[in-house]
């Protein structure tokens, strides 16, 4: 027997959008605010793990087709590329490099290659935590 929640479903809709806008925000915050990669993907992965509370597996995956698996891996790829590459100019590991540029709606702004590390510090986290939440749901 298939119950209707449509209220849920809805008021989740809303919350999702406004988990990830909070989580992005956050992310986006890090570099010079308390927040960054991992309390980022902290927040991003909540709004999955509250779409696979509301909406069943199948119609998720139908939504998101993408293997959490391999998002937790490209991330962990995504660090160890932007660490290590600074040792192949020379600089010490883990050394971050930024450039200003002026963007037509921000002004003046500052791209640092520290973001590529905290969006696979990110990337990571969301997807160890929800390869770590639908493997503990299978088992029910």
């Amino acid at each position: 027997m298939k119950i209707n929640d449509v209220i849920l479903q809805t008021v989740t809709a809303i919350v999702v959008f406004i988990i990830l806008t909070f989580g992005v925000e956050l992310f986006f915050a890090g570099h010079n605010n308390p927040g960054g990669g991992f309390i980022g993907g902290l927040v991003l992965s909540s709004a999955f793990v509250l779409l696979y509370l509301v909406f069943d597996i199948e119609t998720v995956h139908k939504g998101i087709p993408f293997d959490f698996k391999k998002v937790a891996a490209f991330g962990v790829l995504l660090v160890v590329l932007t660490s290590l590459s600074p040792v192949f100019f020379g600089a010490p590991f883990l050394t971050q490099s930024h450039i200003d540029v002026v963007l037509p709606v921000f002004g003046s702004t500052e791209l640092a290659t520290m973001m590529l590390f905290e969006a696979g510090v990110a990337l990571t986290v969301v997807g160890s935590v929800v390869t770590i939440i639908l493997s503990i749901s299978e088992d029910v």
